[in-house]
């Protein structure tokens, strides 16, 4: 029997990294999708000389609104059909709506909104008429509350979940499964990226990168629809749920201080 092939985009660091070697530890091939070659190529060989895996790297920009297109046309010439795709790509800014470039947040919009959305329809037809495989989208704590001095950042990871809540019900008894990771403050380069890692939400602790794509691997495998890794960010998306949301704007608003 082959083994299935899973295509994850931001694969060169972090969560996306991690999530690699936990696919190719279970003996999947793997498309590696991100902007740096050279740490794609040295993740690669990693993986193929650790697991005796197959490995393709498609150095990609998802800000570029021609990537998902690109991506999916390489891959058919090539024969290869995705059985696992893993949104994992995305970047976050904080600072006010006003003071941050229009630029920095509509690209922010292109890669964790356009481009997942339009990698999904690209692909998932293909899982569902071979009764099997699954979307693993990778979102945020930030999607179940409002984010000032964030605002389009947590606007967007709230479309993500949403988004994979619907089509996981849209799928159900089609054999394809769509689970929603939504880790909290983690140890990655998005911190820094983000200038979060000055935030007080940030020195409040993070998980590693390997806790958060072990939770968000072993959810996918469960056929979860949504993993929230961390006691911490349990708590916290029960509380805003259930609290005023005057309170909860306010609250996040101090934890991007």
């Amino acid at each position: 029997m082959a083994a299935e092939t899973v295509l994850i985009t931001g694969a060169s660091s972090g969560i996306g990294r991690e999530l690699a070697r936990l696919f190719a530890g279970a003996g999947s091939d793997l498309v590696l999708v991100a902007r740096r070659e050279d740490r794609l190529r040295e993740l690669a060989q990693e993986l193929s000389s650790k697991y005796g895996v197959k490995t393709r790297i498609l150095p990609k920009d998802l800000i570029l609104p021609a990537a998902a297109a690109e991506i999916e046309t390489e891959l058919r010439n090539a024969g290869i059909a995705v059985d696992v795709l893993v949104n994992n790509a995305g970047f976050g800014a904080l600072g006010a709506f006003t003071d941050l470039k229009l630029e920095r947040q509509t690209t922010m919009l292109q890669v964790n909104v356009l481009a997942l959305t339009e990698l999904t329809r690209r692909f998932l037809p293909g899982m569902v008429a071979r009764r099997k495989g699954g979307v693993l989208n990778v979102a945020s704590a930030a999607a179940f509350q409002p984010g000032p001095m964030m605002s389009v950042y947590y606007a967007s990871k709230a479309y993500v979940l949403h988004f994979s809540e619907g089509i996981f019900e849209e799928l159900a008894g089609t054999g394809v499964t769509v689970t929603c990771l939504c880790p909290g403050p983690t140890e990655t380069e998005f911190g820094a990226d983000s200038h979060m890692d000055v935030s007080l939400a940030f020195r409040m602790g993070a998980m590693s990168a390997e806790q958060v794509a072990r939770a968000g691997y072993n959810g996918f495998r469960k056929g979860k629809a949504v993993v929230l890794p961390g006691l911490r960010n349990k708590l916290v998306a029960f509380s805003v749920r259930t609290g005023p949301r005057s309170v909860v704007r306010k609250i996040a608003k101090l934890l991007h201080r």
